[in-house]
């Protein structure tokens, strides 16, 4: 059993080491897709969390597109903060994809209006005071739940 993070165009290489750490411990499948904003040598990305590297499984796409062709789309979760539903809102499933876009703009808006029904936010302050949470924080979040959903499998 194993969950899936998606980052589509990552920019910061810390968000992406914390990612990558978070996922080295719950056994979760990293999928980056290209163009990334750093590279994976970069000493920053290195600091955050590439020493876990070799305990992940990591895969890179040259476009979302490949990824979708791979896997299909009944599978995908797409975390924006323009969704209605909560991300507590929704029946996570083992080996689904949690679905995150780039720091700067988010997801595309055509990506997100074809998926609306699966589009889910991580609630925030009705005020927008805060525009939205860190990429890692966000992805944390929402992996958790899905993961206390399917009962933590291989977690002590």
């Amino acid at each position: 059993m194993a969950l899936n993070i998606v980052l589509v165009e990552p920019e910061i290489p810390q968000n992406t080491g914390n990612i990558a750490r978070t996922c080295a411990a719950t056994d979760t499948k990293l999928h980056l897709v290209k163009p990334l904003g750093f590279s994976v040598d970069n000493k920053h990305l290195k600091r955050a969390g590439l020493d876990y590297w070799h305990l992940l499984d990591i895969y890179y796409y040259d476009s979302f597109d490949e990824l979708v062709d791979k896997y299909g789309r009944d599978k995908f979760f797409y975390a924006t903060t323009k969704a209605n539903k909560r991300h507590t809102d929704v029946k996570y499933f083992d080996d689904c994809f949690l679905v995150f876009g780039k720091e700067t703009a988010g997801l595309p808006k055509d990506l997100l209006d074809a998926n609306k029904e699966r589009c889910i936010r991580v609630p925030m302050l009705k005020d927008n005071r805060a525009r939205s949470l860190n990429l890692a924080n966000s992805v944390s979040i929402i992996l958790y739940e899905a993961l206390r959903q399917i009962d933590f499998p291989n977690l002590i």
